[in-house]
């Protein structure tokens, strides 16, 4: 019998720890070279992890939410008969692979489900991310009793919703209990990422915000008629596109909007580069994909990479260094509607603008009430470095070339 212990490899980028999210394997199991060993998140990109050697499992170190450190114990192995010979080769030459490994499977592979558990029914375990089976253990709902209707049969949010529902329906009547419950739920994987980053943006960043509302009826009228007249490879258009290269207008006039304030080194780096994230809501939590400069772009670019990326990370193919290095941050509130927000910068920018729903409303216009196709939009700025008078002067340029969208293309 022939021990080898699997260390946390060395995953570049400067990575010093990550969190394990999930594992694939447990005591016991058999495991083959290159299947996936364990999940690990490392700022918001999730890792899989694949074994460089074959053998039995004899134990694994660290609990999901538990952090781990580069060069630690991850999983040790009994590696038997003609393998424990290729031992010695495969801790010399196949370290380095293993990086080069995680890498591949970061950029183009998302996780695989977690190796059956054996309290799972026939054997088999229901498709589920660990944010969906995470709310499944607070709602008390056995996962294998419930109909996926996601991708390859993959349980959602909605599932769980609609077999919660279902089960309130055939339960006595609308009587209502009492109740004295209390359950602590500990705060990990992408949750513990959004908390941390929350935390240092707002303890950091003395926030002002400023919201004003937009007459986008002209930009309504030009979408659509852009949208039914657009080619089969041309993507259908939001408002989104539009606001993006509004928003590279403006910077030209306020370049100190699109930057990073280093409060360490009290420098503030102004980009002539536009790199835009888009906050993206997802199933597993919040991410932010990067649209790499915008400014270079015209409308149908700017459409195409918006949908490329938020579909990537909707669909958990996202790229690590898709996900971070923008410059300034757009977060669409356009499907909660709302009227005004304070929205949250992302650290270490220095502005963030929050879009609300666009619908129709009564407004004023030559002393007459109109209908008009109006939008919100609620911005938030770093007051050290964007004043107030310049941070509404900003907010009103976007509205200028959002109320009269030929300004755009000027």
């Amino acid at each position: 019998m022939e021990r080898y212990v699997f260390k946390l490899p060395d995953l570049g980028e400067g990575v010093v720890e990550a969190e394990i999210v999930a594992w694939h394997v447990k005591e016991g199991d058999v495991v083959r070279e290159d299947q996936p060993l364990v999940d690990l998140m490392t700022d918001k990109a999730t890792v899989t992890i694949p074994s460089i050697v074959s053998g039995r499992v004899v134990g694994t170190r660290g609990k999901v939410g538990e952090m781990v450190a580069v060069g630690s114990d991850l999983v040790q192995f009994d590696v038997q008969g003609g393998e424990a010979a290729e031992l010695t080769h495969a801790e010399k030459e196949k370290a380095p692979a293993t990086t080069a490994a995680v890498r591949q499977l970061t950029e183009e592979t998302p996780p695989v489900p977690p190796a059956n558990k054996p309290d799972d029914a026939a054997g088999q375990r229901p498709l589920a991310s660990p944010a969906v089976r995470r709310r499944a253990r607070e709602k008390g709902v056995d996962l294998s009793q419930v109909s996926g209707t996601g991708r390859s049969g993959r349980i959602t949010d909605t599932d769980i919703d609609n077999h919660l529902a279902r089960g309130a329906s055939l339960s006595n009547g609308h009587r209502r209990v009492k109740r004295s419950g209390t359950r602590e739920i500990h705060i990990e994987g992408l949750r513990r990422r959004i908390a941390e980053k929350m935390t240092v943006s707002n303890a950091h960043i003395p926030h002002f915000s400023y919201i004003e509302q937009v007459d986008i009826t002209e930009l309504a009228e030009l979408r659509r008629f852009m949208n039914d007249r657009r080619t089969s490879d041309e993507p259908k258009l939001s408002y989104l596109p539009f606001i993006m290269l509004a928003l590279v207008k403006a910077f030209q006039q306020h370049p100190e909007a699109n930057a990073h304030y280093d409060d360490t080194r009290e420098v503030v780096t102004r980009f002539e580069a536009v790199h835009l994230g888009i906050a993206t809501q997802t199933e597993r939590g919040l991410y932010v994909p990067v649209v790499r400069h915008v400014e270079a772009m015209d409308l149908w670019e700017a459409a195409r990479e918006l949908r490329r990326v938020t579909q990537a990370t909707h669909h958990n193919t996202v790229k690590r260094a898709e996900l971070t290095g923008s410059t300034f941050t757009i977060t669409s509130l356009g499907v909660m509607g709302g009227l005004a927000a304070t929205p949250i910068i992302n650290y270490p920018e220095v502005g963030i603008l929050g879009v609300h729903k666009a619908t129709d409303r009564p407004v004023v216009r030559n002393s007459q009430i109109v209908v008009r196709h109006m939008v919100n939009l609620s911005a938030s700025f770093d007051h050290r470095v964007v004043d107030g008078a310049n941070g509404a002067s900003l907010i009103q340029r976007v509205k200028d070339h959002l109320e009269h969208p030929a300004l755009i293309f000027l």
